[in-house]
């Protein structure tokens, strides 16, 4: 089981699919935001429906993009052999 997860996810052959999961997961999230009720907000944009997804998807991909960037631009990033 741990080895199909895995494969699923390492594996470039199953980019379309992941992408379409993704996508799904995404369309769920925002419909089901549209359902809840809501109290009210802190914050003017609290209270537009699908904000906590795309907050969070924006928010997600910032950390991914700022990390690779550190890693590869800031030289924390060494080869595989680089202490041999």
């Amino acid at each position: 089981m741990i080895a199909r997860i895995v494969q699923f996810f390492g594996d470039g052959s199953h980019a379309r699919l992941r992408w379409r999961v993704f996508i799904a997961v995404l369309f769920v999230i925002v419909v089901a935001d549209f359902l809840v009720k809501r109290g009210h907000g802190a914050f003017f944009f609290d209270d537009f429906p699908g904000w906590g997804a795309a907050f969070g998807f924006l928010a997600c991909t910032a950390i991914i993009f700022v990390s690779k960037f550190i890693g590869h631009q800031g030289g924390i990033m060494r080869d595989e052999d680089y202490y041999d």
